[in-house]
């Protein structure tokens, strides 16, 4: 391999180290909020959906939600038991708010008897271990000088049956009648995973028209508590027709204000979105029914610190003796990819399956995982599918690999003829580069093209770590022995000998965590060492001492990556390994690997003997 050669494989892989690097430690830029101007947002004509009640003003103490007031109010309600083979929780029937929701099957850590992953959680629940509150609201705002306080609110004190339990097939019925003509019922239902279905009904016993408007509202007190990671997006999330928008906790924070709405996104829907908070792992989303056209609205409470989402509805005229009513859905549950898919194709959620954070290479991503999901349900097991998935990668992109270490072989056989190019011309440069090129293309070899599996390999990295890091199916899924989480790091530590010695490791996120090496990362050095070894090392000292180091520096840096990543990393170097050297030595150029080795542990010629 010609000095060259050398320098467009060693500016590749330094490049996909700053890549990696910047990726993990630099943001991408946030996506660009769409805010209509302010005439179109704010103004409220016969149609249009007025703005919902906020849930609480600027005022830190005069939010309802978020007054100790509301929270005893909350306390003291009745409240609606859920229970699905997927959901445990409750409904609370002032102003029957779904607050109170755990996700069955999933827990918290992978401990025996770590409880469920709670959630929705209720204001000032003493119980919920101060979760933050964060919770689904419904009401009706008023229009055409319609009263506020003829509709129902967040501080309605609904009615219900007696002993009623949410489950599949079993829906509930919320009532309140105003007192002066107007009788308002909510029914709720949920189907056997993560989606309610709720429908607003009012009926009109006065004399006179009335006009109002249907909402949904999900509201977040503060930011969870999680560690910001920049290759992921966690806030709102909505898709409206057919254009998807992801705004983080701190991009709502600096949303322009919007006359009577604060700092707001206003947009209005024509046809198919949904809207609402994402998690890593977890997701709550208001999603109409399609067709229906709606109001999408992201907005930021300052003094409370609440950050909400609403579906806002048209205003419906309900003529004296007639009845209206609003149907939408609610998904609050995990972000199962085939549950998603499902809600997608079946209840006709408009590209639903693109709340999942896909990233920048989505065009690789999709089908990944899609692969590796059909994989894990033929083998049965996540860690031996992250190995069937390198496997088929690899296989892929074969016939490009094949075609480099071809010429990587050739280039070997065009040393002597290289050397006799420099005895021949000497330091002319330009001479010496022009000869060479005539040579390859004489020989039809192409001195960049062993490169191009490396470069391949940036975006299949950068698309598999995504998948494990985002996709709850990796969550918890365990590969064998001390491999219990293949989204976590390997647990196992050289400081206290992988258990022998009873002795606390770094945690994950210390500083030291780094030094804490385990066994998959320094397998991964190893095989990146070996495959190294393939070629002799460059002639050039300061290339050969960055070459030397590389496998251990990658060592470090992926150990305390997601061990499923680690297992892709040194199944797909041991993939590549066995490949190149079989080509080449089908070529008749088999690697001196033993020689090689030996080579990096021989002196350098003129070094002093130490004595």
């Amino acid at each position: 391999m010609d000095d060259q050669n050398k320098n467009l494989i060693l500016a590749t892989v330094l490049s996909f180290v700053v890549i990696l690097l910047w990726y993990t430690v630099f943001a991408p830029p946030p996506p660009v909020p769409v805010v209509p101007a302010a005439t179109e947002t704010a103004g409220v004509t016969d149609t249009a959906a007025p703005a919902a009640p906020v849930l609480a003003t600027t005022a830190p103490a005069a939010g309802v939600a978020a007054t100790a007031a509301a929270a005893t109010e909350l306390a003291a309600a009745a409240r609606i038991t859920i229970d699905t083979p997927r959901l445990k929780g409750s409904i609370s029937l002032l102003g029957g708010r779904i607050d109170d929701l755990s996700l069955v099957g999933y827990h918290e850590t992978i401990e025996k008897g770590s409880p469920d992953v709670r959630l929705l959680a209720q204001v000032g629940g003493i119980e919920l271990n101060a979760a933050k509150p964060y919770y689904a609201v419904y009401g009706w705002s008023p229009a055409g000088g319609l009263d506020a306080t003829a509709v129902p609110n967040a501080r309605t004190l609904w009615t219900a049956p007696a002993n009623a339990t949410l489950a599949p097939g079993t829906p509930v019925t919320l009532a309140w009648d105003n007192g002066a003509g107007l009788t308002f019922t909510r029914q709720i239902s949920v189907d056997e995973n993560y989606l309610f279905t709720i429908t607003q009904s009012v009926t009109n016993a006065t004399a006179a028209a009335v006009r109002l408007a249907p909402y949904g509202i999900v509201a977040r007190h503060g930011i969870p508590d999680t560690r910001p990671v920049y290759v992921l997006h966690e806030g709102a999330v909505r898709m409206s027709d057919g254009k998807l928008q992801e705004l983080d906790y701190k991009d709502i924070t600096k949303l322009d204000a919007v006359q009577a709405e604060g700092p707001a996104d206003v947009v209005v829907v024509a046809e198919n979105g949904w809207t609402g908070f994402t998690d890593k792992y977890w997701m709550t989303t208001l999603a109409p029914m399609p067709g229906q056209a709606f109001t999408s609205v992201v907005k930021y409470v300052p003094g409370a610190d609440i950050y909400q989402t609403e579906a806002r509805m048209p205003v419906l005229e309900v003529a004296p003796g007639a009845s209206a009513s609003a149907t939408s859905m609610l998904f609050a549950g995990a972000k199962e990819w085939e549950t998603i898919r499902a809600y997608e194709t079946e209840a006709k959620i408009d590209r639903f399956i693109d709340s999942i954070d896909w990233g920048w290479f989505y065009f690789l991503t999709k089908p990944m995982f899609w692969l590796l999901h059909w994989l894990h349900g033929a083998i049965g097991n996540m860690g031996w599918a992250i190995i069937a998935l390198t496997i088929v990668i690899k296989l892929l992109v074969f016939p490009l690999a094949r075609k480099s270490y071809i010429s990587m072989a050739k280039m070997k056989e065009l040393q002597p003829e290289m050397e006799k190019l420099k005895e021949r011309t000497g330091d002319d440069k330009a001479k010496m580069q022009q000869e060479m090129m005539a040579l390859y293309k004489r020989e039809k070899v192409n001195p960049a093209s062993g490169c191009l599996p490396i470069v391949l390999q940036i975006p299949i990295f950068f698309s598999l770590y995504k998948v494990i890091y985002v996709t709850i199916e990796l969550r918890h899924a365990p590969w064998f022995g001390w491999i219990r989480d293949l989204s976590a790091p390997d647990p196992s530590s050289i400081l206290n000998l992988f258990g022998l010695l009873p002795f606390n490791t770094p945690e994950q996120g210390s500083i030291f965590f780094i030094l804490s090496l385990g066994v998959l990362p320094i397998l991964l050095g190893i095989s990146m060492w070996f495959q190294q070894k393939l070629n002799p090392a460059p002639a050039d000292p300061t290339q050969k001492m960055i070459f030397a180091w590389m496998p251990w520096v990658f060592m470090f840096m992926l150990g305390s990556f997601a061990s499923g990543l680690v297992v892709y990393w040194i199944a797909n170097n041991t993939i590549t390994f066995i490949q190149q050297y079989t080509i080449m030595s089908m070529h008749h150029k088999r690697p001196d690997l033993f020689g090689n080795i030996l080579d990096g542990f021989r002196k350098k010629p003129g070094t002093p003997p130490k004595t």
